[in-house]
């Protein structure tokens, strides 16, 4: 079925119009909104969060009660992703059956304008079937569903009225663009096939043109340390449009807005940026594909030696000699090492000074979502030591996991740290001196089928 003017004016003949009237908001729904706006940083975007969380009850109940054929799934929806709620002020990935959808909730409608944030426009990871625009009256613990317009329709609107974006990255639309009787929104989501409805295709080469932009976002994306402070107030909308189909980045913006700086030092949040940076731009090592007995392209450029299987002990030979010793001793320390475990290692040099890093992964398969485990154990080259104040720091997309500093006191010709992390999540790896000096390895991923 098409959605074509004509055609749906057709269907709507046949449609009973029922009358529009005000869901009453339950104490839960009120409850829930509450929660959600707790965990937005900025007072301002906290009470919109607030008039969304109730936007979105609203909508839940006028469904539920209007349409039990429906089913509302808002599991991926913006309002449930604290970091995303935080960046666009619209619920975003709604769905209904295969429907997307985007409410705009609105406190008051004596103003003629909808505001629609440019991101659930203009990017397709957030552009929906239908835009849904609901009226909260807080007060009265009401909520009305005053209008809707599918995402065909807008371009159209757009292209004929010329519509620019606004510097604050929003869209401001006349509400008369909106069909003001709900139902026939109810009847779109019933009778009309989802690809009626064409939602624009994802851009292609985003990873390319984050590492274009790399540096720039690196130095600016700090100035939004204040969280009243917006993403639009610090970057193009080019770079922000990465920032946003980036869940690594928004979530980056998030944990500094909430002032993560403070417990953990604002150096390291940078820190932490340049390691998110890298692992968005840099393709990985598989070090899954040890297992196999393998080194991938990657691994063999960067002159990664792969070590024999644990099993075959007794034929090893200095560095994996060495290696066996070390891992002797960690067992000694509780450190448990499987021997379906595999591992690699590789000489550096930093400032000179050769450093040896051995890898080793295995899977985790006991819990309820397959894990990995990678275990590092970085080492002077035989017949030196280590330097004191060297550091051994390796971070996730989300945080800094260790950052591991050998002091003045120690005597150790190596030191170790053991991370683990579900199988498409990666780890990245640096070493560094007191000086500043640092190197920065290409990622660990684990896909040993890949």
């Amino acid at each position: 079925m098409t959605n074509s003017p004509n055609r749906t004016a057709q269907m709507w003949l046949d449609f009973d119009v029922l009358p529009t009237e005000a869901i009453d908001l339950s104490p839960a729904v009120f409850e829930q909104a509450l929660n959600w706006s707790a965990q937005i940083p900025d007072e301002d975007r906290q009470w919109q969060t607030y008039l969304n969380g109730l936007a979105l009850g609203g909508f839940e109940e006028w469904l539920s009660s209007r349409a039990t054929d429906l089913t509302l799934n808002r599991e991926e929806c913006s309002l449930t992703q604290p970091s995303v709620a935080n960046a666009i002020d619209a619920i975003s990935n709604l769905k209904v059956g295969e429907f997307k959808l985007c409410l705009i909730a609105m406190g008051s409608l004596t103003d003629e304008e909808v505001t629609l944030p440019r991101a659930v426009v203009d990017l397709p990871e957030f552009v929906p079937h239908f835009y849904v625009v609901v009226e909260v009256q807080e007060e009265q613990e009401t909520a009305q569903i005053q209008g809707f317009l599918s995402y065909e329709e807008l371009v159209n609107r757009c292209n004929r009225a010329h519509l620019e974006a606004e510097e604050d990255w929003t869209y401001q639309l006349p509400l008369n663009w909106f069909d003001n009787n709900p139902d026939r929104l109810l009847l779109n989501l019933r009778c009309l096939e989802p690809t009626a409805i064409r939602l624009p295709e994802s851009v292609p080469h985003r990873s390319m043109q984050l590492a274009h932009q790399r540096s720039q976002l690196e130095a600016r994306l700090p100035e939004l340390q204040s969280p009243d402070r917006q993403l639009w107030q610090v970057l193009t909308w080019e770079q922000g449009a990465l920032v946003l189909t980036n869940p690594e980045l928004v979530n980056w913006v998030y944990q500094v807005q909430q002032g993560s700086e403070q417990t953990t030092g604002f150096a390291a949040v940078r820190k932490h940026l340049a390691d998110t940076l890298q692992m968005l731009t840099q393709p990985a090592v598989n070090a899954g594909r040890w297992l196999l007995g393998e080194l991938d392209e990657l691994a063999q450029e960067l002159s990664w030696v792969l070590l024999p299987s644990f099993a075959a002990a007794s034929a090893m030979r200095s560095p994996v000699e060495e290696f066996q010793a070390i891992v002797t001793q960690l067992r000694q320390t509780e450190v448990e090492i499987p021997l379906e475990a595999r591992g690699a290692y590789r000489d550096l040099r930093l400032a000179g000074m050769p450093l040896r890093l051995y890898a080793v992964t295995w899977p985790l398969l006991s819990g309820s979502m397959p894990e990995w485990t990678l275990l590092l154990v970085l080492g002077a080259t035989p017949g030196t030591h280590l330097p004191p104040g060297l550091q051994l720091r390796v971070s996730d997309p989300t945080s800094i996991l260790v950052e591991q500093v050998l002091d003045n006191q120690q005597r150790d010709s190596y030191f170790f740290t053991r991370v683990v992390g579900s199988w498409d999540e990666r780890f990245i790896v640096t070493v560094s001196l007191p000086s500043g000096i640092e190197q920065t390895l290409p990622p660990f991923s684990f896909n040993p089928q890949d």
